[in-house]
């Protein structure tokens, strides 16, 4: 597969990306933890049939010690039972976030039992997440990027 566009060649997507990468950073850097900040990404980008952020996140989530188990698992979160409550509870509110047009919103019960084990801070941390890796989702699956070819740490 060929991508669309090179929005790594091309001026404007280079600073479009570095404005989403430093929002990014700030997730990435904040107290949710980075455990679930991968499953969030890998979930996400499952829903979005994101080739490239699936390629990066798992392999991501590998070198930083998650298991193949876990990995193979993400899809099926609901049926595995490897997962905590609070990452289900995260793995919850990122479908229903990804999905907003689907089923009309994140419904009071997916964000209570997100806010039974994750502070303020983490909250904001979990929706920004969602957004984020929505919004790379969209770019690479418009773009048509490709995946397979990321090594761990290629992008910084």
């Amino acid at each position: 597969m060929d991508a669309r566009l090179n929005i790594f060649d091309n001026p404007l997507a280079g600073r479009l990306m570095r404005h989403i990468n430093s929002a990014g950073k700030v997730l990435t850097d904040s107290p949710l933890p980075a455990t679930t900040q991968e499953l969030v990404k890998i979930r996400a980008s499952q829903i979005n049939g994101c080739g490239l952020c699936l390629d990066m996140h798992t392999k991501d989530a590998a070198k930083a010690g998650e298991t193949a188990l876990r990995l193979n698992l993400v899809a099926a979160w609901r049926e595995a039972k490897v997962f905590t409550d609070a990452e289900r509870a995260a793995l919850e509110l990122t479908e229903q976030g990804t999905r907003i047009a689907d089923a009309g919103g994140v419904t009071d019960e997916a964000w209570a039992e997100a806010a039974k084990h994750y502070d303020e801070e983490q909250l904001v941390a979990l929706v920004g997440l969602i957004a984020v890796i929505n919004t790379y989702n969209r770019l690479n699956v418009i773009t048509r990027q490709p995946g397979g070819e990321y090594e761990p740490g290629m992008f910084g």
